[in-house]
């Protein structure tokens, strides 16, 4: 049974009940058909292929999974990015306050500190930058 059609069986079983309840029926009359819409919505249940909708369950889970990682992927890209820019600023700065007070150790120390920051900014953006791999179904 395709989900179409399952969900078109439950969909109308459900509409049915809700229908009853709004009926002006006696209590009974209505307890009964709705009692019996259920032993029909119990039935048609039997009749759904399990694999089938956890193997579409599953597909669905998966499809959201790859959409949150690309979407978190692109997200911490993005930030890298704009703190990764902030950060070089800080020790361009940080080196221009050595130069300008003279202190060639702390200079040198500084310039490795940028240089560094550099290396470690660029790898981690281009390992961001990296496709997402997608999972096997």
């Amino acid at each position: 049974m395709g989900k179409g059609k399952v969900k078109f069986i439950v969909g109308t079983l459900l509409g049915a009940g809700l229908g009853l309840l709004i009926a002006p029926k006696t209590g009974t009359e209505t307890r009964k058909e709705l009692k019996k819409k259920i032993e029909e919505l119990v039935s048609k249940a039997k009749d759904i292929d399990v694999n089938e909708v956890k193997e579409s369950i599953e597909e669905k889970i998966n499809e959201l999974q790859e959409e949150v990682a690309d979407l978190d992927k692109e997200e911490v890209l993005k930030i890298a990015k704009t703190k990764g820019q902030k950060i070089i600023k800080k020790a361009d700065e940080l080196v221009k306050l050595a130069v300008e007070k003279g202190t060639p150790i702390v200079q040198k120390a500084a310039e490795d500190v940028r240089l560094k920051t550099i290396d470690v900014l660029e790898e981690t953006i281009k390992k961001l930058e990296k496709p997402v791999k997608k999972t096997k179904k």
